[in-house]
């Protein structure tokens, strides 16, 4: 049928926004001249984010050896990036739409944004990658999808037209979507990114994770490899089964197939279980 852009613009437009003060904090993280008290009075000033933020840090996903009782504390313990990128991630999550006429498991797809999230921050340990970044690889694989759920909330009969077609024709739903709308998620996540004032690297990464064309950044890179491993585990639901092959350029990249990186990570499963705690906030 094909879907005008200004349609999918009013659509992403629709999806709820990120408070206030979620905004405030990615701009002061942003801004190498600014101080982390500033970001700490903002953050205090949300209750909200003060609890999600205070029970992450606390729980197994960061195991720190002792309890973080303030915000103040979180930033000196796990840095100034990292809570921003948790601040990000607790208020993504919190948009999500739990209920669609799509049959679409809105449950299952969280599990495999989160088990993706999970794999990219294993590659991040892997590749030495500094903290203060590898939370940007967290939520770039959390992201990746998020397009899916503009479809699947404000176009439900033809999303579950699109999960049939790739079901029944065996190919990925990237292009079954373009097959019904002539746009795919990776472009409508990337809308979604730009509403929400996300930085360009990550805008970058959910809009390239199915393309392999010109220069790419590691991040999209990472997401790609992490959203094919998380499939192949069968962790979480994206929509459709099909596993698709590594790419020969990532292959390259990372000098392994998938079950070669699997078997580098380590124990992926232990990763995704910690993560798990988001699901909870």
């Amino acid at each position: 049928m094909g879907i005008k852009r200004q349609e999918i613009a009013d659509m992403v437009e629709k999806m709820p926004a990120f408070p206030r003060s979620v905004h405030r904090v990615l701009d002061l993280a942003s801004d190498i001249n600014s101080d982390p008290k500033d970001l700490v009075e903002v953050i205090e000033h949300d209750p909200v984010m003060i609890l999600k933020i205070l029970k992450l840090v606390n729980s197994a996903y960061f195991g720190l050896s002792q309890k973080i009782t303030s915000v103040n504390h979180a930033v000196v313990y796990i840095g100034l990036n990292t809570v921003k990128n948790l601040a990000l991630s607790t208020a993504a999550i919190g948009t999500l739409p739990r209920k669609n006429e799509a049959g679409f498991d809105m449950d299952a797809f969280l599990l495999h944004s989160l088990s993706t999230a999970s794999i990219a921050k294993l590659f991040t340990k892997k590749m030495n990658i500094q903290s203060k970044e590898a939370f940007d690889f967290f939520l770039s694989g959390l992201l990746h999808d998020f397009g899916k759920v503009v479809f699947a909330h404000f176009l439900p009969g033809e999303f579950q037209k699109a999960l049939l077609i790739a079901k029944e024709k065996g190919i990925s739903l990237f292009e079954a979507e373009n097959e019904i709308f002539n746009i795919d998620h990776t472009e409508v996540g990337s809308l979604l990114a730009e509403k929400w004032q996300l930085p360009s690297n990550l805008i970058e990464a959910l809009k390239s994770h199915h393309c392999l064309e010109g220069d790419r950044l590691l991040v999209t890179d990472v997401v790609s490899a992490s959203n094919r491993i998380s499939k192949e585990l069968k962790i979480g639901h994206s929509g459709n089964d099909l596993v698709e092959k590594l790419p020969i350029e990532i292959i390259g990249r990372f000098g392994n197939d998938i079950d070669g990186i699997v078997d580098a990570l380590g124990d992926v499963k232990a990763e995704i279980d910690k993560a798990l705690i988001f699901i909870n906030l």
